[in-house]
């Protein structure tokens, strides 16, 4: 499942929700990103997103991931908006029959999110606005699982 929406979310309540009576899998990995207060040079995040089209393209890599690691199931709930240092941000979590894969499908999603889902980010703080692009390390860590895929 695919949710995108301002509202604010509990983890705590994703996830019992997410393992809820899951008798066929063996583990479920998860991942919740907060937004940082970067040493006060951000106030707010602003996170947007294009309605219908952000969704679709994270389900598409969402299916690749269930291929992929043969998952059971997922789910990631995205915010967008503008969120204070502190709130959550992104909850992802993947069910596996297997420990291993879970967590790799995990981090393959928060990677994918991090460096090329469809969000346009930009911190307020008291030196202004300022948008923010993925680093040179997200971009790494992306293109570690192309690598993984043309082996």
């Amino acid at each position: 499942m695919i949710i995108v929406s301002e509202a604010p979310f509990d983890p705590g309540a994703l996830l019992s929700e997410f393992s809820s009576g899951r008798t066929e899998v063996g583990a479920v990995a998860t991942f919740t990103g907060i937004a940082r207060a970067e040493c006060g040079e951000a106030s707010i995040l602003e996170l947007e997103a294009y309605p219908g089209f952000t969704e679709a393209e994270i389900g598409r890599i969402a299916e690749d991931a269930r291929r992929r690691f043969e998952l059971d199931d997922l789910l990631v709930r995205h915010r967008i908006g503008r969120i204070a240092p502190g709130e959550t941000i992104v909850f992802v979590a993947t069910a596996a029959k297997h420990r291993r894969a879970a967590f790799e499908a995990c981090d393959y999603l928060m990677d994918y999110l991090k460096s090329r889902a469809p969000f346009w980010k930009k911190e307020h703080g008291p030196a202004g606005a300022r948008w923010v692009e993925p680093r040179a390390a997200d971009h790494a860590d992306i293109a570690r699982w192309d690598k993984e895929t043309s082996r």
